[in-house]
């Protein structure tokens, strides 16, 4: 074999991110793998656009064939992203016996199974270190350096919109809206933000995290989700003033052989490493029995990030390719007959600490009425802020709890909230004060 031969398909920014390496770190992707690597193809529905890099005449092509189906290519970086048509291609270039290269979250997350059983079946591998955390080199460092640990928790930062509408809203005193706008016109945030603002992109990430972690399968549609736009700059100010940081946080927890997965905004000790991750950047915080706590911390997005992230997954294979390895390493860390179905702990039973803000009249006998009912529900108090007045007769009361279950904080709130002196509807937040 004179050289490993790569297809891309799309060409957008970080499909232009990787034929930026493959030109410009030829020579030592070649000296690292003692092969050329050979970018052969590239697919496309627009081909003419400028990219700011030029490639061979005949490189660019718009028939996917040229690429999926093409006895000469032996990796396939699938940079279309979505579901569709990006899943019949990697099928069917799985089938034709092509290794498979790719930063899409959402269909691993959503079709990984399917992808992954039709991989063991051809013999081929299936790498998606980009999809997670964008340069931060998560997914190998799971499988492969700290495999020797049963993992009880891996926490991330995983979007770096959300995180830097979160650190401008904490340093700027700024309300979510105007943030968002501004991260809009820096390019941080797409015209339609839904998948970055509401969790999505979040949750689909830390679906893949948890398998890996915990050797099981799990069900997207079970992971619970929750986005930033119900973030005040008000519980902001709070969460400071009693030593948080407010984060959308992407939780999953092995709790005696049922996983937690969740993504929701949550309060971290300041005290915290992981509290400190701001602006663009993302962190994934993982808990072995042997390795204890670590974390890992860069660019989670970007053009240039994910291009090295995919770049290390090419390199991978192509090693193995030139090593004769099949396999060598299995797709989600466990061999696949050793592969789990734990059960997802619903959202009603997980335990936590709350932090609850009530807007109220401003009369004697408020506190008692609701501390009444929070005790009525096996909910105790922690701490409690009573801030002077911030509108006519109405005041916010800010509790912190100890651990309770989340079924019984919402009957609670549910309760609270039909009260004659609760104006608005609680503000609930879950905080997160033992990391493990």
């Amino acid at each position: 074999m004179d050289s490993i031969k790569v297809g891309l398909l799309g060409y957008g920014t970080i499909g232009t991110g990787v034929v930026r390496v493959f030109q410009k770190n030829a020579e030592l992707l070649q000296q690292r793998l003692g092969r050329p690597i050979e970018l052969l193809k590239i697919v496309d529905l627009d081909i003419s656009s400028d990219r700011g890099v030029t490639v061979t005449t005949g490189v660019l092509t718009t028939d996917v064939e040229e690429v999926i189906s093409n006895p000469e290519i032996d990796v396939v970086i699938e940079l279309i992203g979505g579901y569709e048509p990006a899943r019949t291609f990697i099928l069917k270039a799985i089938n034709n016996g092509k290794h498979i290269v790719t930063a899409n979250k959402a269909l691993m997350a959503v079709h990984g199974e399917e992808i992954f059983a039709a991989a063991d079946e051809n013999g081929v591998e299936v790498l998606f270190e980009a999809a997670v955390g964008g340069g931060i080199p998560i997914i190998s460092a799971i499988k492969e350096n700290l495999c020797a640990n049963r993992f009880s928790n891996v926490l991330g930062i995983l979007n770096g919109t959300c995180n830097f509408i979160l650190t401008k809203m904490t340093e700027e005193g700024s309300d979510f809206a105007p943030v968002l706008q501004e991260a809009q016109e820096l390019g941080y945030a797409e015209a339609d933000p839904t998948f970055d603002i509401e969790g999505i992109d979040t949750a689909h990430k830390i679906a893949l995290l948890a398998a890996l972690c915990f050797g099981s399968r799990v069900d997207f549609s079970q992971v619970y989700t929750e986005g930033i736009t119900n973030v005040a700059a008000i519980d902001i100010q709070f969460a400071t003033q009693m030593g948080y940081k407010i984060k959308l946080l992407a939780i999953g927890k092995n709790d005696n052989g049922q996983i937690e997965v969740r993504v929701h905004p949550t309060m971290i000790p300041t005290s915290y490493q992981l509290s400190e991750v701001d602006g663009v950047f993302n962190a994934v915080r993982l808990s072995g029995d042997f390795l204890g706590p670590a974390m890992l911390y860069g660019s989670g997005a970007g053009m240039d990030a994910t291009a090295s992230a995919v770049m290390g997954d090419v390199m991978a294979i192509a090693r193995d390719i030139l090593s004769g390895a099949k396999m060598r390493t299995p797709i989600m860390g466990y061999c696949a007959d050793q592969i789990a179905d734990l059960p997802i702990k619903a959202m009603s039973d997980i335990v936590s600490h709350y932090y609850l803000r009530f807007t109220t009249v401003d009369a004697p006998g408020v506190l008692a009425q609701i501390s009444g009912v929070l005790g009525k529900y096996d909910i105790s108090i922690q701490s409690m802020i009573q801030p002077e007045r911030h509108e006519a007769d109405a005041v916010p009361i800010v509790l912190m709890t100890h651990e309770a279950k989340e079924s019984n904080v919402n009957k609670a709130l549910a309760e609270i909230d039909q009260l004659e002196i609760v104006q608005q509807p609680t503000r609930l937040i879950r905080v997160e004060n033992d990391l493990g």
